[in-house]
């Protein structure tokens, strides 16, 4: 449970954690005749006259849309779309605070009854409201969306907008396992088509995790959800499940872990034992990542595992090596917003979880290190993943991203990136300074 008692974490949300802020303020009687009637009819008339104008003259390059209806939010399960909004507040704090974008919350009812917002998410009715309010976003950020809902809504509004979308509970602890994966393997001296896998849980992040180590190189996956392994002789298995079926004899997570070389947990506290860990190959990775109890606790694993190397990763912040998904969407957006990218595609992924690698291989500056003063900030078993306050994050994987967008084909800006490399610089030192 959270270290911070309820009047607390109440007060510091009493007010709300958004405002708008304007970077033209009213001051004279020229100001209000140039942001409204008449001047403003000109910047109408340049957008009626050509759509393209409205990266110019509005904020919609720098505008993403964090959209929820709530029901799966954190691991609080559905609660409906008016209690997401501290989490969509949240996200839009993190979103401007780490990656400098601008973003607003946008709570998503379903149908009401008795007052209350219930029922299972109608994708459809998702999908047209986004379509909706698309027009004054440069991007889509959905959060908290229950699978399997959330994979139709994300693939059809890609599809349709021309601005990225991009769910977050999905690709976000995609981005960041998949790049603990690599600098496991690296550390290991292994390559990646070398590793087996055994992936607990096959919601949303599961599933998506996955498709990111397979575009990644990772040949031998197993995924398991709470009947077992997903093996290709089940009947039971919905179109996204089915896609990572596999020919196994092993039924159960067990029989399944035993001689991998990577765990990855994003299901339920507790559902692995010491004596599962110890089955497994000689210098086992553990990303156990259940909140906010992890499948197994670092504690259990280093009793389980005494004499032998290990890697342990969680979701906690009270743990060295956090899947903390903050380290990639503000910079996934950042990058894609910046090449004016029409969608976030798995190169911009990969790139991402890349840069995040390699910059964990990297001396760490001193300043980062005295927010960390319990924790070695040193490249190995206890230090695989970037710290979130690490202020480079701004650069690398903002550029990373964007570089890929542009050598993908998706980028409709026509980045110098020698030059946006350099801008990028030039305004984290500048955030820096401001901080």
């Amino acid at each position: 449970m959270s270290a911070y008692g309820k009047e607390e974490v109440i007060a510091f949300h009493r007010g709300g954690k958004v405002a708008v802020s304007l970077p033209k303020p009213l001051k004279t009687k020229d100001d209000l005749c140039l942001a409204y009637t008449p001047g403003v009819a000109h910047a109408v008339k340049a957008v009626a006259a050509n759509p393209k104008a409205i990266y110019d003259v509005t904020a919609k390059p720098n505008l993403v849309a964090v959209v929820s209806d709530g029901t799966a939010i954190l691991g609080l399960g559905d609660l409906g779309a008016a209690a997401s909004i501290p989490v969509m507040e949240g996200k839009a704090v993190l979103f401007k605070s780490f990656g400098d974008v601008d973003a607003w919350p946008v709570p998503l009812d379903r149908c009401r009854v008795g007052g209350r917002s219930e029922g299972k998410t109608d994708p459809q009715r998702v999908i047209d409201a986004v379509m909706a309010i698309a027009p004054q976003y440069g991007g889509v950020n959905l959060e908290d969306i229950a699978a399997p809902a959330c994979f139709e809504i994300e693939d059809k509004l890609d599809a349709a907008l021309d601005i990225p979308v991009f769910h977050d509970d999905q690709w976000g602890t995609a981005v960041i396992a998949l790049s603990g994966v690599m600098n496991y393997a690296k550390i290991a001296g292994r390559p990646l088509d070398s590793l087996k896998v055994v992936i607990n849980g096959a919601g949303a992040a599961g599933i998506r995790i996955c498709d990111m180590l397979k575009a990644a190189g990772v040949c031998d996956v197993t995924m398991c959800d709470s009947k077992g392994t997903i093996r290709k002789d089940r009947a039971d298995l919905n179109p996204f499940k089915a896609r990572h079926a596999v020919d196994t004899c092993a039924k159960t997570l067990k029989e399944a872990i035993a001689g991998a070389d990577v765990f990855i947990g994003v299901s339920a506290a507790n559902v692995l034992s010491g004596d599962d860990v110890k089955s497994m190959g000689a210098f086992p990775a553990i990303f156990a990542m259940a909140n906010p109890d992890p499948e197994i606790t670092p504690e259990a694993a280093s009793a389980a595992l005494v004499g032998r190397r290990f890697v342990m990763v969680t979701g906690r912040s009270d743990y060295p090596n956090q899947i903390n998904n903050v380290l990639g969407f503000p910079y996934l957006f950042r990058g894609a917003l910046d090449a004016r990218a029409t969608t976030i595609n798995m190169e911009m992924k990969v790139a991402a979880a890349n840069a995040l690698a390699a910059l964990a291989q990297k001396p760490v500056p001193d300043d980062v290190k005295a927010l960390y003063p319990g924790e070695t900030l040193e490249f190995g078993e206890g230090y695989l993943i970037p710290k979130p306050f690490d202020r480079r994050l701004f650069t690398e994987v903002s550029f990373a991203v964007a570089e890929a967008a542009v050598r993908s084909g998706v980028a409709r800006s026509a980045l110098d990136l020698a030059a946006y490399r350099q801008d990028l610089e030039r305004r984290n030192e500048t955030r820096q300074a401001n901080t």
